[in-house]
Protein backbone atom coordinates (compact mmCIF):
# COMPACT_ATOMS: atom_id res chain seq x y z
CA UNK A 1 0.00 0.00 0.00
CA UNK A 2 1.13 3.59 -0.78
CA UNK A 3 2.02 6.00 2.21
CA UNK A 4 -0.10 8.52 2.62
CA UNK A 5 0.96 12.13 0.76
CA UNK A 6 0.04 15.04 1.97
CA UNK A 7 -1.43 17.86 0.13
CA UNK A 8 -0.70 21.35 0.38
CA UNK A 9 -4.76 23.34 0.63
CA UNK A 10 -5.46 25.38 -2.60
CA UNK A 11 -6.00 28.56 -0.38
CA UNK A 12 -1.84 29.20 0.47
CA UNK A 13 -1.83 28.96 -3.70
CA UNK A 14 -4.71 31.47 -4.27
CA UNK A 15 -3.03 33.73 -1.50
CA UNK A 16 0.13 33.46 -3.56
CA UNK A 17 -1.41 34.35 -7.10
CA UNK A 18 -3.26 37.48 -5.54
CA UNK A 19 0.25 38.61 -4.04
CA UNK A 20 1.87 38.30 -7.26
CA UNK A 21 -1.14 40.14 -8.88
CA UNK A 22 -0.71 43.09 -6.44
CA UNK A 23 3.46 43.29 -6.86
CA UNK A 24 3.17 43.16 -10.31
CA UNK A 25 0.61 46.37 -10.15
CA UNK A 26 2.80 47.95 -8.48
CA UNK A 27 6.02 46.89 -9.98
CA UNK A 28 4.07 48.28 -13.65
CA UNK A 29 2.75 51.39 -11.65
CA UNK A 30 6.84 52.22 -11.50
CA UNK A 31 6.93 52.98 -14.94
CA UNK A 32 4.93 56.15 -14.37
CA UNK A 33 8.11 57.26 -12.00
CA UNK A 34 10.82 59.72 -13.00
CA UNK A 35 14.29 57.95 -13.45
CA UNK A 36 16.66 57.31 -10.01
CA UNK A 37 17.29 55.07 -7.79
CA UNK A 38 13.85 54.96 -5.82
CA UNK A 39 12.37 53.78 -9.29
CA UNK A 40 15.54 51.31 -9.65
CA UNK A 41 15.13 50.07 -5.96
CA UNK A 42 11.23 49.29 -6.24
CA UNK A 43 11.50 47.12 -9.18
CA UNK A 44 14.20 45.21 -8.02
CA UNK A 45 12.31 45.22 -4.72
CA UNK A 46 8.75 43.99 -6.57
CA UNK A 47 11.05 41.28 -8.98
CA UNK A 48 12.83 40.04 -5.78
CA UNK A 49 9.53 39.68 -3.66
CA UNK A 50 7.92 37.55 -6.94
CA UNK A 51 11.25 35.45 -7.74
CA UNK A 52 10.88 34.50 -3.95
CA UNK A 53 6.81 34.18 -4.05
CA UNK A 54 7.54 31.59 -7.21
CA UNK A 55 10.47 30.00 -5.75
CA UNK A 56 8.78 29.65 -2.09
CA UNK A 57 5.18 27.85 -2.77
CA UNK A 58 5.06 27.35 -6.63
CA UNK A 59 8.67 24.92 -6.08
CA UNK A 60 7.88 24.23 -2.92
CA UNK A 61 10.82 25.41 -1.45
CA UNK A 62 8.99 26.04 1.33
CA UNK A 63 8.63 22.33 2.75
CA UNK A 64 12.03 21.32 1.80
CA UNK A 65 14.53 20.88 4.21
CA UNK A 66 17.20 23.10 5.15
CA UNK A 67 20.08 21.74 3.51
CA UNK A 68 18.79 21.54 0.40
CA UNK A 69 17.60 25.31 0.64
CA UNK A 70 21.12 26.32 1.78
CA UNK A 71 22.57 24.10 -1.07
CA UNK A 72 19.64 26.19 -4.39
CA UNK A 73 20.01 29.44 -2.69
CA UNK A 74 23.46 29.64 -1.20
CA UNK A 75 25.24 30.25 -4.58
CA UNK A 76 22.87 33.05 -5.95
CA UNK A 77 23.26 34.53 -2.56
CA UNK A 78 27.21 34.26 -2.90
CA UNK A 79 27.09 36.14 -5.93
CA UNK A 80 25.77 38.49 -5.26
CA UNK A 81 27.76 39.44 -2.37
CA UNK A 82 30.53 39.44 -4.91
CA UNK A 83 28.37 41.87 -7.17
CA UNK A 84 28.34 43.76 -4.22
CA UNK A 85 32.43 43.88 -3.86
CA UNK A 86 32.92 44.26 -7.03
CA UNK A 87 30.48 46.86 -7.49
CA UNK A 88 32.47 49.12 -4.02
CA UNK A 89 35.70 48.36 -5.38
CA UNK A 90 35.17 49.85 -8.71
CA UNK A 91 33.92 53.02 -7.14
CA UNK A 92 36.79 53.15 -5.13
CA UNK A 93 38.89 52.92 -8.68
CA UNK A 94 36.87 55.36 -10.06
CA UNK A 95 37.33 57.60 -7.17
CA UNK A 96 41.18 57.24 -7.22
CA UNK A 97 41.91 57.96 -10.86
CA UNK A 98 39.61 61.09 -10.38
CA UNK A 99 42.12 62.26 -7.97
CA UNK A 100 45.52 61.18 -9.25
CA UNK A 101 44.97 62.28 -12.92
CA UNK A 102 41.92 64.59 -12.89
CA UNK A 103 39.63 62.68 -15.47
CA UNK A 104 37.44 59.76 -15.48
CA UNK A 105 39.06 56.89 -17.61
CA UNK A 106 35.16 55.27 -18.41
CA UNK A 107 34.03 58.36 -20.58
CA UNK A 108 35.17 57.84 -24.38
CA UNK A 109 37.31 59.56 -26.49
CA UNK A 110 36.09 61.13 -29.65
CA UNK A 111 37.83 60.08 -32.61
CA UNK A 112 39.87 62.57 -34.47
CA UNK A 113 40.10 62.49 -38.38
CA UNK A 114 42.89 64.08 -40.11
Amino acid sequence: MAADSTQHPLKIYWIMWGALFVLSTFSYMTDFMGDGTLRTFLILLFMLAKAGGIVWIFMHMGWERIALKLAILGPPIAILVLITLMALEGNYVEESRLQNYGESTFEPETPVHH
